[in-house]
């Protein structure tokens, strides 16, 4: 397993979360409005696509654990995330964060492995 690896998997992940952001604030989704609450997604996921983004770039440089902390930090917000998208009933919402969160975790998986192949 390699950094490269990991670092194209948080590059992908943090595209897809921009995408995200950008559907919720401009109201894409929504025929141009966006409803209450859908703002605080939209920056949330923004949040998440800089961390992961953030993360990647410095695994280039070797620094595994800022890295793993970035994609933890993006395993956490997927999970709050999914929590108040299931309790919307949103299913599209549902669906992106069913999809990314197994994603995420195998991630994490691979950078954690890599690491302890770079130890080792």
């Amino acid at each position: 397993m390699s950094a490269r690896r990991v670092v194209s998997l948080m590059g992908f992940e943090a595209a897809t979360l921009v995408a995200a952001s950008t559907l919720h604030l401009t109201g894409v989704l929504t025929g141009g409005r966006p409803p209450h609450g859908v703002n605080r997604a939209g920056v949330a996921e923004a949040a998440i696509a800089v961390a992961l983004a953030a993360g990647a770039l410095v695994l280039v440089r070797g620094r595994h654990g800022i890295a793993i902390g970035a994609i933890a930090f993006a395993i956490a917000g997927f999970g709050v995330g999914l929590s108040m998208t299931a309790r919307e009933g949103a299913a599209g919402d549902v669906a992106y964060h069913v999809t990314m969160l197994p994603i995420l975790l195998y991630t994490l998986v691979v950078a954690l492995r890599t690491r302890r192949g770079l130890a080792g």
